[in-house]
């Protein structure tokens, strides 16, 4: 596995709809982890702390307006 500070990097080369297409991605597979077990909670805790994510860049998008 690669390190956290490698991902960074490789993420940050990302272009914008390859950004798209990792988070499309990600979300297909814990939504797949959640079909067979729905109380997963690696799976939980991901859409708990993306539903965080979009709500903070939600909210600081509309401050910035």
């Amino acid at each position: 596995m690669k390190s956290v500070n490698d991902l960074w990097e490789d993420m940050g080369s990302l272009e914008e709809e390859e950004m798209s297409h990792v988070m499309t991605k990600l979300f297909t597979i814990y939504e797949g982890h959640l079909k067979r077990d729905s109380n997963s909670e690696e799976s939980l805790s991901f859409f708990k702390n993306l539903d965080r994510a979009i709500t903070e860049t939600s909210q600081c998008n509309l401050n910035r307006r």
